[in-house]
């Protein structure tokens, strides 16, 4: 008997800290995979060609990424609930996984690790497209994509930003379920460093 209730603690726990962990991740897990949200963008994971619609989807990532604070925050008031009225173990995995990614949230907004959708990511993109639009250009026929590791030129290959991409919200050639468990392990950051550039080698 204490062995079976010790199980389904054990099973409400998990429970409940999966629903914590994916609850609020949900608007960057889903909202713009769809692939009416993707007809600009090449698909997954080919370089993106920088587009205002590309700022636009960084924007959107950034405003998702932040969205799931207040998801957490209603996740923590429903486990709340369960501590008072229902599962205690049910709702203490509801609070040990929302918590966790409000500290890291908040961590974050206080000068820690920057998210991996920033607006000084947005601005950086729409710097590199005004200089490859006028007397900045690499070369003559400038199209800047953006690689893993680097926005680059796709004609000269010169390199215009040392900006490592992130998740851009598109459907993953990896399928569904990884594509989803890597969301959930990374958190939408790179897979990759940004490029280092050998400034001596273009004097």
């Amino acid at each position: 008997m204490v062995s079976m209730s010790l199980v389904t603690n054990v099973v409400f726990f998990c429970i409940g800290s999966v629903i914590g962990h994916i609850g609020p991740r949900l608007p960057t897990l889903f909202m713009t995979r769809a692939k009416g949200f993707n007809l600009r963008f090449e698909p997954h994971p080919e370089p993106v060609t920088l587009s205002p619609y590309l700022t636009q989807r960084v924007l959107h990532m950034r405003t998702f990424y932040w969205l799931s604070l207040v998801l957490a925050t209603i996740v923590l008031i429903f486990g709340a609930a369960s501590l008072r009225w229902g599962s205690a173990s049910f709702g203490f995995g509801l609070w040990l996984a929302a918590s966790w990614l409000a500290l890291s949230r908040v961590q974050t907004s206080l000068g820690g690790r920057s998210g991996p959708w920033t607006k000084a990511m947005a601005v950086e993109l729409q710097l590199v497209m005004n200089r490859a639009s006028g007397q900045q250009a690499c070369c003559a026929m400038p199209l800047p994509v953006w690689h893993l590791q680097a926005v680059q030129c796709r004609h000269c290959k010169a390199v215009l930003a040392p900006l490592a991409r992130p998740d851009l919200g598109r459907p993953r050639s990896d399928g569904r379920l990884r594509g989803f468990l890597r969301m959930l392990i990374t958190d939408g950051y790179p897979l990759a460093e940004p490029l280092k550039v050998d400034s001596t080698s273009e004097e």
